[in-house]
């Protein structure tokens, strides 16, 4: 039986935390982390892919979603942190962990520093490093001035292909209500953690199975950005998908979650 349950919160690190489990009590957990300007509801595409065999965690982080805004800026090594103290929390030993983008960011940080907690890592369209440094400053500046809906229409531009945007209208108006609740505080938060990320040293501790999954025409991070993880993570296997930019879990959902399905369960079965 799959089980379903709504949003729930729990106090880690001294932070309200939102969190969503489906699937069976008794399964291996696999957790899923958000991208920047996201809430958990971004899974809603894949999470029927992975419920049937896997307890699937799903969680907002500080900032963002239904979690607690505290004030900035935060780093990746706190946002993951947080992740650790969460599944502490809820007495989990270990997990498969999927994160995208920025989620892929704090998933680097929990390979290298708690390989103990993980099965397996996948990497979704995410990098080790976000530069140039100008570029998060002009995003901050608008935001500022102009709020989230100042930053909404090109975040969906960097998220999806052209022609996605065209024929997906309604999956289009989720992400951008889902981008629109976003506070401007969580968000220059989160970012600005993206923006002083230096990773790229850190991903030769990793160890864990890796997959790096990435959509071919992502611009926000690139094919490039994913070659660099899958060359300094050792072991680790690289998977593009076509036809699709940044958010590729619902841009191509279908070859998304069977890449990810066959992964984790080829990990999964081994141990």
């Amino acid at each position: 039986m799959t089980q379903k349950q709504d949003q729930q919160t729990i106090t880690v690190n001294g932070l309200e935390v939102a969190y969503r489990f489906d699937g069976p009590e008794d399964a291996h957990v696999v957790l899923m982390a958000n991208s920047l300007m996201s809430n958990y509801s971004m899974w809603d595409w894949n999470v029927p892919a992975l419920a049937d065999r896997y307890r699937v965690l799903r969680y907002d982080k500080r900032g963002h979603g239904g979690s607690q805004t505290t004030s900035g800026p935060y780093s990746i090594s706190q946002l993951a942190d947080d992740a650790v103290a969460l599944l502490d929390a809820l007495k989990i030993d270990k997990v498969h962990f999927i994160g995208l983008s920025m989620g892929g960011m704090i998933g680097q940080q929990m390979g290298a520093r708690y390989p103990e907690r993980i099965y397996s890592l996948s990497l979704c369209d995410t990098a080790s490093e976000m530069p140039p440094r100008n570029l998060w400053e002009e995003r901050f500046e608008i935001a500022r001035k102009d709020g989230i809906p100042g930053l909404v229409d090109g975040t969906i531009k960097r998220w999806f292909t052209a022609p996605f945007i065209e024929r997906a209208p309604q999956d289009i108006d989720k992400v951008r209500q889902m981008i629109l609740g976003t506070g401007v505080e969580g968000y220059i938060g989160c970012a600005s953690a993206v923006r002083d990320m230096a990773q790229t040293t850190m991903l030769l501790k990793i160890k864990t199975p890796t997959l790096i999954l990435t959509g071919r025409q992502d611009p926000a991070c690139t094919v490039e950005q994913a070659t660099v993880l899958n060359r300094m993570i050792d072991g680790s296997k690289m998977v593009l998908i076509e036809e699709a930019a940044h958010l590729s879990n619902i841009e191509q959902p279908a070859v998304f979650n069977q890449v990810i399905r066959e992964f984790i369960d080829s990990v999964d079965n081994t141990l």
